[in-house]
């Protein structure tokens, strides 16, 4: 026991260098319609930005950011984590008023028109008086404004930025949004009809490439291109079924890098650049042409690293990053190309939590818990296969480890 108050002397100090920033299993998200189809989504100007451990801050705008969802958890879902994060740290993608965001649900179209509007920067606009009050002409507007009173403005600001097909006479918002109407709504967002129409006679290579309509094919054909979309394995496309939230979320944050203004407002800023240190525990200090910047950090900002969540000590002087601020403070953080490798390696201290195990029965993560400025935190960190471990044996409650590692991997743990 004479070695624990010495270990714990190493946590705070590390502690105090840099701040671990950790939510629970979800995100930051928006979801379009709530648990009241009739309620604006949960949106209440009059609430203040709340992040989920409950504290509230003065932001300027008075917003509610959820950042924690439950429910995103298990290995079918899990590989969304990011995108939920990036859009949720930009309010394009919400969750429910229970606090759920059901990455497993089917999306809806209302829901997917409301995200393509918000991840476009138009979200003011679609809120405004104006757009709210508008005359829609579509054969279902008064099903639409009895239903979905909220959406009308976002119908409207859609309907303006031609993310509707001519042929469409209904908005049909509560049916099942599928893959190939999903695209299509994506590139339009994107502002390429123009590249998709050049595209029509594309010969797609998909086993049902047929079952994709002949005007569908350019929309199919550009989100190819750019990377939005994929094929299964067995090289289908699928494009009648229905997309969760979560592949949706996955396709909206790989449409905003590539919409001209990132979709941001002028509350939501994305910034890049090279890491160079970090001070005061929660701030960063990037490098881009040049010139040093410094960003707040959240206390609980979802930062990932080698597709990975991990705490904020594990970034790497030189990563590259790609950071989402919301009222100047970043939300999100992820390290788009690492650090060379003899800066990789890293060493923290914590109180055993728990871990996970993985298909083969070795350790696959382990959490710990930090004391960081009078603040409880945690952290997870993927585990080698090949990790050693000395001092005793896992699980090790109320005992103190040291993690050491390299590109956010821990390769020793040593048990106080």
């Amino acid at each position: 026991m004479k070695t624990k108050k010495p270990m714990m002397q190493k946590i705070l100090a590390a502690g105090l260098a840099v701040t671990l920033l950790f939510g629970g299993a979800g995100s930051v998200l928006a979801d379009g319609k709530g648990k009241d189809k009739k309620n604006n989504e949960g949106y209440n100007k009059n609430q203040s930005w709340q992040t989920n451990n409950g504290n509230k801050g003065n932001k300027g705008n008075n917003v509610n950011i959820t950042i924690s969802f439950p429910d995103v958890s298990g290995a079918d879902v899990e590989w969304a984590v990011k995108y939920i994060a990036s859009l949720a740290s930009k309010r394009v993608f919400e969750g429910y008023e229970d606090g759920t965001f059901q990455p497993r649900k089917p999306i809806t179209r209302i829901e997917a028109l409301t995200a393509a509007v918000r991840l476009m920067g138009l979200r003011e606009q679609a809120e405004s008086p104006e757009e709210m009050n508008t005359n829609l002409n579509f054969k279902d507007a008064d099903q639409l404004r009895k239903d979905y009173a909220w959406a009308t403005g976002y119908v409207a600001v859609a309907a303006e930025n031609d993310l509707f097909l001519e042929s469409d006479e209904k908005v049909q918002p509560e049916k099942a949004a599928d893959r190939l109407w999903a695209t299509t709504l994506l590139v339009k967002a994107m502002k390429l009809g123009t590249e998709a129409k050049a595209l029509m006679n594309t010969k797609l290579s998909f086993a049902d490439a047929r079952q994709i309509p002949a005007g569908s094919v350019g929309y199919v054909a550009v989100a190819l291109q750019k990377g939005l979309i994929n094929g299964y394995e067995d090289n289908t496309f699928r494009p009648n079924q229905p997309v969760t939230r979560a592949e949706l979320a996955a396709l909206l944050d790989r449409t905003g890098d590539q919409l001209p203004d990132g979709g941001s407002s002028q509350d939501q800023t994305l910034i890049t650049g090279k890491l160079t240190s970090v001070q005061n525990g929660n701030v960063i200090v990037i490098e881009k042409n040049g010139q040093n910047q410094s960003v707040t950090v959240d206390a609980n900002a979802f930062i990932f690293r080698n597709g990975t969540r991990v705490a904020l000590n594990a970034l790497v002087a030189g990563d590259t990053l790609r950071i989402r601020t919301y009222n100047n403070t970043a939300l999100f953080v992820e390290v788009t190309a690492l650090a060379s490798a003899d800066q990789t390696a890293f060493t923290v201290y914590g109180i055993y939590n728990s871990v996970t195990l993985g298909a083969d029965g070795k350790i696959a993560t382990i959490k710990i818990t930090q004391t960081v400025n009078s603040s409880v935190q945690e952290a997870v960190y993927n585990v080698a296969p090949t990790v050693t471990i000395t001092g005793g044996t896992l699980p090790a409650d109320s005992h103190v480890l040291e993690l050491k590692g390299s590109d956010g991997v821990v390769k020793e743990i040593r048990i106080y």
